[in-house]
């Protein structure tokens, strides 16, 4: 899901009349199964490569660093950045030409092979509207897709109305998927119907613990969906993931790759993040970082934590630049922006998983060990860093992480639970957070309006903001919906929030 915050990066148009486009399929997946003897079938394997590689897909470049900023991962020296300030604007309708794609994929699929076309396009279409009401509230569901119709202005559901549609269309993915019938042109999982049928409940999972604050509708029955779903087909490894592998393919070169972007040398390690790792001699830090150059020019080793400098993120931008000017600060890992392949971005993960069930234990939806589920998660996410980072130096400074850095960390006393709720659920999610470095891009912000953790640095006299003291909340609905669309757009925001389409306005699924 791209979104945009201070500036406008997607052409926004309108749901009843966006044109369906098809993405050339990238060269790192050239071995896609067709038959050369089907034109029909080749579309359609066609399109489903494309929508796969769109689920996957992220931004290039400067962009890529958006939610990073956001969710104060990072500070940018080269000018005064409002992801980092925190000023939201305007985002668009991304993801409806892809389900659009999605029924003209389903038209030319067979009753022989429709179940596992069926399992992929409600999927993409659950994954997709749901990102969009995230960031959004209310949005066209029930009467959109339907231009053919004639269904030009489709009225607006509201989030509920949004959730329950989202939770169906995924529950019937699932069943689809579970018809044990292999999709053509899948270029993550060779079309293996058993392993989509894991992210379909992975993000089921998801859906629902982003759904906490009304675990008690009775129209949603998150508790009872949640128990439901985690007796069987739950992601059992890192191997599972949804996840974009890069390569040495110019063509698919990690995003912010060096010949992607020139600057970045302007991101600074926030202090957040650095000092969270260093509490529990965490050896991620000299993975995700590199030493500042103000602390090897008074000789201190490479390897050593002291070496490391976060910068607070909510700083004035003066200050910003004095640090960076004077070396005091870590960058970024040479790993993301020398290695071509840096390292898969995952979109579901199993180290995510984990820290959702432990979550679930802490609320009462689930039996079992919060606390086992949880320093799972912070092994499979260690793991996963460590098997994905070639054996290089200036990847990890020489503090690999091994089985004893991993068991050491989990065995600190600062992040073990226990049994103050707030307090446990504080630290599941600093460690989904740390977990979620590079990856998982806008969730860490999700995660963060919902529970309020970690607890991000707002200073007020920098926040971008209308209201200095808060973060935003949402994104206002694109200006092409108010001029195509205007008397179901109008109504929507009356009915959400008296009429004031606002950054700062609480969505249903925010409100307790």
């Amino acid at each position: 899901m791209r979104i945009k915050t201070s500036k406008t990066r997607h052409t926004i148009f309108s749901f009843g009349i966006i044109i369906a486009l098809f993405i050339s399929a990238c060269s790192k997946f050239e071995e896609i199964n067709t038959d050369p003897d089907a034109s029909t079938k080749a579309s359609r394997s066609l399109l489903a490569t494309n929508i796969i590689l769109g689920l996957t897909s992220s931004s290039n470049g400067k962009p890529f660093y958006a939610s990073f900023l956001v969710s104060k991962y990072l500070a940018w020296a080269e000018n005064s950045d409002g992801n980092q300030y925190n000023a939201f604007d305007r985002t668009g309708f991304t993801g409806y030409s892809s389900v659009i794609n999605g029924n003209k994929m389903l038209s030319m699929t067979s009753e022989t092979n429709r179940p596992a076309y069926e399992g992929l396009y409600l999927f993409n279409k659950a994954y997709n509207m749901f990102y969009l009401s995230m960031s959004l509230g209310d949005i066209p569901y029930s009467e959109a897709f339907q231009g053919e119709s004639n269904i030009l202005k489709p009225k607006y559901d509201s989030q509920k109305q949004v959730m329950i549609q989202v939770l169906d269309d995924l529950e019937k993915s699932y069943d689809a998927f579970n018809k044990g019938i292999n999709l053509e042109g899948d270029p993550l999982f060779k079309g293996d119907s058993n392993k989509w049928r894991k992210i379909v409940r992975a993000f089921q999972l998801k859906v629902l613990i982003q759904l906490s604050n009304k675990s008690e509708d009775s129209d949603l029955k998150v508790k009872e969906k949640f128990k439901q779903y985690i007796t069987a087909d739950l992601m059992t490894s890192n191997t599972d993931n949804l996840q974009r592998v890069y390569s040495e393919n110019a063509k698919e070169f990690y995003p912010i790759y060096k010949t992607r972007l020139n600057h970045n040398p302007y991101a600074m390690l926030s202090d957040l993040l650095v000092n969270k790792l260093k509490e529990t001699g965490d050896y991620r830090l000299f993975y995700y970082g590199r030493p500042a150059a103000s602390k090897i020019k008074q000789n201190l080793p490479s390897n050593s934590f002291d070496s490391f400098i976060g910068v607070d993120p909510s700083a004035k931008f003066d200050v910003i630049l004095a640090a960076w000017g004077n070396g005091e600060f870590s960058g970024i890992n040479d790993r993301y922006t020398q290695n071509p392949s840096g390292e898969p971005v995952v979109k579901i993960g199993y180290a995510e998983q984990q820290f959702i069930l432990a979550e679930a234990v802490l609320r009462g939806w689930i039996s079992g060990s919060a606390s086992d589920y949880y320093k799972e998660g912070i092994k499979a996410s260690m793991s996963f860093i460590a098997s994905r980072t070639p054996d290089n130096p200036a990847y990890h400074y020489n503090r690999k992480i091994t089985d004893d850095n991993i068991n050491s960390v989990i065995a600190s006393p600062t992040n073990q639970l226990n049994g103050n709720k707030e307090g446990d659920l504080e630290k599941i999610m600093v460690q989904k957070y740390l977990a979620s470095f590079m990856n998982r891009e806008w969730e860490t912000y999700y995660d963060y309006r919902r529970t309020g953790y970690p607890k991000f640095p707002i200073n007020p006299l920098t926040n971008q903001n209308s209201d200095n003291t808060k973060m935003p909340m949402r994104w206002k609905y694109p200006l092409g919906e108010y001029d195509n669309n205007s008397e179901n757009i109008t109504e929507a925001v009356q009915r959400q929030w008296n009429g004031v389409d606002d950054v700062n306005k609480l969505m249903w699924i925010l409100q307790k």
